[in-house]
């Protein structure tokens, strides 16, 4: 089998940008094809009212870490530095400051019985049996991990909770705006071309498209564990472990809506409230964000599932409820559906980001492995310590173009 191009990279999200942007200072030839109608992947800024809202990644976790920022710097885009509004909720309101003292004990207690070795690698056993801000920890754990307690690695959690250094920032112009422009200008981009099926040759790869088959030397596929473990991609049955892998770490749910706002209203610049801390389902509200007149709601878990299920208009109808609910119902007139993500029902991405099941966090590691020098995996579920972020893809893709680099050489 002959070659068309030396690299085929699968997915244009963070993780595909980062390995073509290490790929474009090589003297090899790439082709990055990506499913959909952008580049991005998960990271997407899109622009509405003249507004950059990212539906996907927002904040550049590890900010003083994180190789977004070098990019952002080195690309002219601005980053903003300050501490986000979590953790404290606005005024008080429906969770005084006595309630939220008790939630974030409760938080650091089960942090606490996590680290302790234990026999159990689940992380809703460190719970406290019938614990009164049990619902609180399981909303939380929607938002990091976009899954309940009960279905997540402790050991897992305490890898990511570890490395991160608490530093949070943002890029004005948009997260997803920042990685889009990032792809190098000599990288070949071939949009809305999904991978439908890979085959495996002595001398290559064989990537099978609508618009025919691509050979290549070698090909790094950067696509979610949902995609992988799912049939959209038909694969060599050589690579089970790898899907195997994959299912053992699950994308979670997590969507973004954003409500704009109309005219006078109680709401205040840079401030976030819970809608019902008691309710692991609940949403968290992010008020105007660099004081725009909009509130971007996150919700996880539970309350993602049920967005999912039920459709972004009943997703609207709750945030606005849970706001009215704290704000007064005169607020909610000032507040009209801008738009909403929609990731679980994506069918190339199929969730947010990957949480390793009870006593899977190795899984990682498998997943991460290079299959005999022509198949190269990355993305944030490869990432052992910075997965379910965008710099840990980006990171992954720099590991697996390496990789590709000292293969081919």
């Amino acid at each position: 089998m002959s070659a068309d191009i030396d690299v085929v990279i699968v997915g244009g999200g963070a993780a595909g940008i980062g390995a073509a942007r290490r790929l474009a200072a090589s003297a090899l030839s790439v082709l990055l094809i990506e499913a959909g109608p952008r580049i991005g992947g998960r990271a997407w800024t899109h622009k509405v009212s003249g507004l950059p809202l990212d539906l996907g990644c927002g904040w550049l976790h590890s900010g003083d870490r994180n190789a977004w920022s070098r990019i952002a710097e080195e690309m002219g885009f601005a980053i903003d530095r300050r501490a986000p509004a979590w953790g404290v909720q606005y005024r008080d309101l429906g969770f005084t400051a006595a309630e939220q003292t008790a939630a974030w004990q409760a938080f650091e207690t089960w942090i606490q019985r996590l680290r302790t070795p234990r026999a159990s690698d689940c992380a809703a056993d460190a719970l406290e049996p019938d614990g009164p801000w049990n619902a609180y920890l399981q909303a939380v754990s929607g938002f990091i991990s976009g899954a309940r307690l009960e279905r997540l690695s402790a050991a897992d959690y305490l890898a990511y909770d570890a490395a991160a250094t608490g530093e949070n920032w943002r890029v004005p112009a948009g997260y997803g705006s920042l990685i889009a422009a990032s792809l190098p200008a000599k990288t070949a981009l071939r949009l809305a071309t999904p991978a439908e099926q890979i085959e495996l040759d002595p001398n290559g790869v064989a990537i099978m498209t609508p618009g025919g088959t691509i050979r290549a030397r070698a090909a790094i596929l950067t696509v979610s564990t949902a995609v992988l473990a799912g049939d959209a991609i038909k694969l060599p049955s050589a690579l089970d472990p790898w899907r195997q892998a994959a299912s053992l770490l699950p994308l979670g749910r997590d969507e973004k809506l954003f409500l704009e706002i109309s005219g006078e209203s109680p709401f205040e610049s840079e401030t976030q409230v819970l809608g019902d801390p008691r309710d692991a389902r609940t949403g968290a509200y992010y008020i105007r964000p660099f004081g725009r007149q909009v509130i971007e709601c996150f919700v996880g878990g539970e309350g993602a599932r049920a967005v999912e299920e039920e459709g972004p208009v009943a997703g609207f109808t709750y945030a606005i409820d849970q706001i009215a609910g704290l704000f007064g119902s005169d607020a909610r007139r000032k507040l009209r559906p801008l738009v909403a993500s929609n990731w679980c029902r994506m069918t190339h991405v199929g969730g947010a980001y990957s949480y390793a099941l009870p006593g899977h966090a190795a899984a990682r590691d498998v997943l991460a492995r290079p299959f005999e020098e022509r198949l190269f995996l990355a993305g944030e579920a490869t990432n052992r310590r910075d997965f379910s972020t965008a710099h840990g893809a980006h990171d992954s893709g720099i590991r697996a173009a390496d990789e590709v680099i000292a293969a081919l050489a």
